[in-house]
């Protein structure tokens, strides 16, 4: 079983709360068991999750935000 690590990225373009469940539904589809955290107004995404950095970003970039590592 892969362990669950930190990933901290800073995500452009959430403007509203419907924008960061988009977000999260990206990180929950890479990995379903993930503990999620967004702050709106920083665009902080924190997530403890199996799914690597790199997944995350292009998957959230796929759907046309900005992701990168924070």
């Amino acid at each position: 079983m892969t362990q669950a690590s930190n990933v901290k990225l800073t995500v452009k373009g959430m403007t509203c709360q419907g924008c960061v469940n988009s977000v999260t539904r990206i990180v929950k589809r890479a990995d379903p068991e993930a503990a999620v955290a967004i702050d709106l107004p920083t665009g902080k995404l924190d997530a403890t999750t199996t799914a690597s950095a790199g997944t995350l970003i292009a998957a959230i970039n796929a759907a046309g935000y900005e992701a990168r590592a924070a």
